[in-house]
């Protein structure tokens, strides 16, 4: 009996990690079969090939990394497990924390519940509750000016991703009072530099089901003055704890649903056909400066692949039927599990392009969401531009490919490689279309030919995805060239 890709790959990552265990015995590396090979180029190898690699030798000549690392908070899911956070403050150590939510989280039953917890426990505690959805670098500052003053020893963060990115951003600049705000941001819009010390405790509590941020050392906003969304990554901004509460996530309007689960279903494909963690440069002179988005590894593929399946299966249950709560609590699980994979192999193309399509709105405002102000939701942003991109990036790894289109229950068994990006792109658009309300490409958001350049231009600077994109050029010209491609080709599907 043949085996399907996504078994055959399971089951070549599982080897691979043995071999990887077997590979640190060799002490005498022969040449790097990658420069030995005047044919070999930049784009990842098929994933068929992972388990030779890692069997070989380490090359100490070669520039690319050879390690992963996995990271990701603790996570507690479970209905009604939000009850529990005054305690895990006692247990923490905590005396003195800063609540930190939105106008329209903190009437919620999260927030009370929250709140409850801490009385319950006699903990001082006070709340902010201004965070803008789809963060600004002004509304961050606005936020780190009211905790400074406060001096908290813990934060809490009750809301979806742009609430707990805030908390996260929150919680580094009381760590480094006297910082420059660019310092940590993501070169080359800031300095990048590396966050080396511990933070302060941070427990997330997310209320949708979308951004994963609850696992990650992740923090997203728009830096207005350059028109692009960027942000700040490291390890140790990531929450101490997760507390994944599927309760919280019923008061989602249906919109929100669908926008924040088609951020999941990017997170998933994204850090699945990311490039493989040894084939990423620069290898880091210091295990501390080793980036939180790796490439695609053994271990981020299992929750990616997964992630997967599980938001095919609920994503479009969980949108229309706000009485689904099965559906619900199985989209805040995938959310979980994919926050897990991206957070450690890292997004590419899909979330690369979105941020200037966030930045550069031209007065798009989604249905179903209750702001005044125009605004496209990141998960819109995020697939608009997946069918064209997964087309693009399908010959880089055809079976992955391939498995990712048979998650969309895809018959896979005689569709030649060669197709295997056309096949998964037209997976994805008939996904969304049958998903409904959602805009078909880029000119139901207001854009037009005439905006592709400073889409593409407003993409560049994004290097800390751009460069785990399969088949994307290294050569800054030719890589204009392809992502102006991309632009217009998602203009329509």
């Amino acid at each position: 009996m043949s085996l399907s890709p996504a078994i055959r790959i399971a089951r070549t990552a599982a080897q691979r990690s043995t071999s990887l265990l077997h590979a640190i015995q060799y002490t005498h590396p022969p040449n790097c079969p990658c420069h030995s090979n005047p044919n070999h180029h930049h784009a990842p190898a098929v994933f068929g090939e992972a388990r030779r690699r890692l069997a070989m030798p380490v090359d100490y000549s070669r520039q690319k990394d050879y390690a992963f690392e996995m990271a990701a908070s603790s996570i507690r899911f479970g209905p009604g497990s939000t009850k529990e956070v005054g305690m895990d403050m006692t247990n923490m150590g905590a005396r003195r924390v800063c609540v930190v939510t939105d106008s329209n989280v903190a009437k919620l039953n999260a927030m009370k519940q929250t709140i409850e917890g801490l009385e319950t426990e006699g903990i001082e505690y006070t709340i902010y509750d201004k965070c803008r959805v789809e963060p600004k670098d002004s509304s961050i500052k606005d936020a780190i000016a009211f905790a400074k003053p406060y001096q908290p020893d813990a934060f809490i963060a009750v809301g979806g991703g742009s609430v707990i990115d805030t908390a996260k951003l929150m919680n580094l600049y009381t760590c480094y009072p006297d910082a420059d705000f660019l310092d940590f941001v993501n070169a080359p819009l800031g300095k990048g530099l590396p966050i080396s010390k511990k933070l302060l405790p941070l427990v997330a509590i997310p209320t949708t089901a979308g951004t994963g941020s609850e696992t990650t050392g992740t923090a997203i906003f728009d830096l207005v003055e350059k028109r692009a969304k960027t942000g700040i990554a490291h390890r140790n901004l990531k929450p101490t704890l997760g507390i994944c509460d599927p309760l919280n996530t019923r008061t989602m309007p249906g919109a929100v649903h669908a926008s924040s689960g088609l951020d999941v279903l990017c997170h998933s494909l994204e850090s699945w056909t990311a490039i493989p963690y040894y084939e990423r440069t620069p290898r880091p002179t210091n295990p501390i400066n080793r980036p939180a988005y790796q490439g695609a590894n053994p271990i981020s593929d299992i929750f990616s692949l997964q992630a997967l399946k599980s938001t095919v299966k609920y994503l479009p249950r969980a949108a229309k039927d706000p009485e689904d709560h099965e559906a619900q609590s199985e989209m805040l699980l995938a959310a979980t599990l994919a926050g897990v994979g991206f957070g450690n192999a890292g997004v590419h193309l899909c979330h690369g392009m979105s941020y200037p399509i966030s930045g550069q709105n031209p007065g798009y405002k989604h249905s179903g969401y209750q702001i005044e102000t125009p605004i496209i939701p990141h998960g819109v942003s995020v697939a608009v531009t997946s069918p064209a991109v997964f087309r693009f990036t399908g010959a880089s790894n055809p079976d992955r490919h391939l498995a990712a289109a048979e998650c969309f229950g895809v018959d896979i068994s005689n569709v030649k490689k060669e197709s295997a990006g056309e096949v998964l792109g037209e997976a994805l658009a008939d996904f969304l279309v049958k998903l409904g309300d959602q805009p078909r490409g880029l000119k139901p958001l207001g854009f037009t030919k005439d905006h592709i350049d400073g889409l593409v231009e407003g993409t560049l600077p994004q290097r800390r995805v751009l460069m785990l994109a399969p088949n994307l050029s290294e050569e800054v010209n030719q890589e204009r060239e392809q992502l102006r491609g991309l632009f217009e080709e998602a203009l329509e599907y």
